[in-house]
């Protein structure tokens, strides 16, 4: 992926002789100051190293250089940015890359990196080249990570240090490395480059619906860490797992296009809560008529309440299908028999309703109802309940 060559994106600044008029000492917004007809700062023509560059004193404790133009910032991508510099007289000063980080309505981004790794300079004439990288994902070897709020940068450098030193710039460049951060550009895209996180608590919502946006039928991956989803989320594209998802209860993960149980135990690393939350998403999506194990046995370890795992239902009328798989139930005190005792009225003329029920409270949905003068077993549900008074 380069967007400059498929969409012609234009990433490079101006060059400086273009006109210092283009270059801020400040944060490089519309309205700050520019280096144009001030007194330390020019262009010099026809440097032996760099052809033409900008001779710039430092006479503030933070010397800014930002180009005034804005540098798209799009989700999954990562930009490189690149300077060559070289002490001339003075005190020698230390170096890095900076940036103004702007929203799409062009206020300022708070919260972000905005500056580089430094480099100070130690001897005159030296050329010395500094670089940072900036994305929307939080991925190894990115200086700057913006999130998926960034719109936009305004991208150069800083000098700090000593005041009173000279120094030449070169022409600085932008460049567009997204590929090297993807292990298959071809068929990946990874929810990390649009800014997921996985710590088990960033909210990761965003980042996998716009990771699935930009996917277009390519996978989503997953990789190590645990990824927090605060809300629903429904996915388009097939997804692939490296590492695992953790969601409330009553949120839903709808995985449209391999929806199946292996797919949803990837998801979730534990084969009974993958079987809730594949049962959940089974009853609250319409694509899908039935949940396919793949031939999986599931093993459980006490018995599985299909109301609390769909919370936000109460009764359904379509039919759905759980197949081609089976469960295997693990012994233990959950499956141990709970009996309670009550008692309550009945007339044989309506046969189907209890009244005057003790301890109702303590009669658990799903209970098997049976005892003396009682017409038939029964199990108890919400409706049960509901007629029993």
């Amino acid at each position: 992926m380069n967007k400059v060559i498929t969409d012609g994106l234009q990433l490079a600044p101006s060059p400086f002789e273009e006109g210092l008029d283009q270059w801020s000492s400040g944060d490089g917004t519309p309205g700050s100051d520019t280096y144009d007809g001030v007194a330390n700062a020019v262009y010099v023509a026809a440097d032996a190293d760099f052809g033409g560059c900008l001779e710039l004193q430092k006479l503030d404790s933070t010397q800014k250089l930002r180009f005034m133009g804005k540098t798209p910032i799009l989700p999954g991508c990562y930009l490189q940015v690149r300077a060559r510099i070289k002490a001339i007289s003075g005190a020698l000063p230390t170096v890095r890359v900076a940036g103004w980080a702007g929203q799409a309505n062009n206020s300022h981004l708070s919260g972000v990196i905005e500056t580089g790794i430094s480099r100070t300079l130690a001897s005159y004439g030296q050329v010395v080249e500094v670089t940072a990288i900036v994305g929307t994902g939080s991925r190894s070897g990115v200086d700057m990570p913006w999130g998926l709020a960034a719109d936009h940068g305004h991208f150069g450098l800083d000098l700090i240090g000593p005041n009173g030193g000279v120094v030449r710039i070169d022409d600085i460049e932008i460049t567009d490395i997204t590929s090297a951060f993807l292990r298959d550009i071809i068929s990946l895209v990874d929810v990390t480059d649009f800014s997921a996180i996985g710590d088990g608590v960033q909210d990761n919502t965003a980042a996998f619906e716009a990771a699935d946006a930009a996917a277009d039928g390519r996978r989503v991956l997953v990789p190590e860490g645990e990824f927090y989803l605060a809300e629903t989320v429904s996915m388009d594209n097939e997804m692939v797992f490296e590492g695992t998802l953790s969601m409330p209860t009553d949120k839903m993960l709808l995985m449209r296009r391999n929806f199946n149980f292996p797919a949803y135990a990837a998801a979730f690393g534990d084969e009974e809560l993958a079987f809730k939350k594949a049962f959940q998403a089974l009853l609250n999506n319409v694509d899908h008529e039935s949940l396919d194990l793949r031939g999986r046995m599931i093993t459980v370890t006490k018995p599985i309440d299909m109301q609390a795992a769909v919370p936000n239902r109460s009764s359904y009328a379509t039919r759905r299908v759980i197949r081609n798989g089976q469960f295997s139930a693990v012994g233990g005190a959950a499956w141990d028999t709970e009996t309670v005792s009550s008692q309550a009225t009945y007339d044989s003329s309506d046969p189907r309703k209890l009244r005057n029920v003790a301890n109702i409270a303590n009669i658990p949905i799903g209970a098997l109802v049976e005892g003396s003068g009682w017409g038939a077993k029964s199990t108890c549900g919400p409706k049960t309940l509901a007629r029993a008074s």
